[in-house]
């Protein structure tokens, strides 16, 4: 098999937190702005992106990261993608990093499988897109939904969790950018103006 970057991904290795920890058994307090971003090593099925794993301390760039708890059959990530990449764009050239994860039951949707997430990545994506099999990260960030945004500083607090926008299927009804302008407040040193806002998307699909 080819090295990180090229070729196919092949089945992803095991990975989560640095703790054990049972996603449906002991659901953690959701990480609010102020709170100190959990940390975590997953498998990436972007062969064009990273390495094989990529960690938070990986991802993490100079001024901060994106997570984004996205997956591929969501109709609120398909009609956000071409934000989610312009997203990312202006994450990198603010010099932070930008990662996508996805944490759903493929057996609940299979489209979002591993196989179908190299599929989906390969088709252009310009982020890794990590894949949280046991929804052990999911569970520790408190995601609810997809998409769903963390913008993490350099020093790993959270300075904003929430949506991209408010209308993530139809950008032509988008009268909000609370991501881009939380981008704007962190990188200016000043405190982002709207820390928290409500994701509007679909449920993250738990195992039973």
């Amino acid at each position: 098999m080819q090295g990180p970057g090229h070729g196919q991904r092949r089945n992803p290795p095991a990975g989560g937190l640095n703790h054990p920890l049972s996603p449906r058994a002991s659901m953690s307090p959701p990480m609010e702005p102020g709170s100190v971003a959990p940390t975590f090593n997953l498998p990436n099925a972007n062969a064009g992106v990273g390495q094989d794993s990529v960690s938070l301390a990986d991802a993490m760039g100079k001024n901060g990261l994106i997570v984004a708890f996205t997956c591929n059959h969501c109709p609120y990530v398909v009609g956000s993608e071409p934000r989610i990449e312009g997203i990312a764009e202006k994450a990198r050239g603010n010099g932070m990093g930008f990662v996508g994860i996805n944490s759903n039951d493929p057996v609940m949707y299979e489209a979002d499988s591993w196989d179908n997430m190299v599929k989906r990545a390969a088709k252009g994506m310009t982020y890794p897109y990590l894949h949280d099999d046991s929804q052990e990260v999911a569970t520790s960030f408190g995601a609810e939904r997809t998409p769903e945004f963390y913008l993490i500083g350099p020093d790993s607090k959270i300075e904003y969790r929430g949506r991209l926008d408010d209308s993530p299927r139809d950008p032509s009804h988008a009268r909000t950018s609370e991501l881009s302008d939380a981008i704007d407040d962190l990188v200016s040193g000043s405190n982002v103006r709207t820390p928290r806002t409500e994701s509007i998307g679909c449920s993250v699909k738990w195992k039973n």
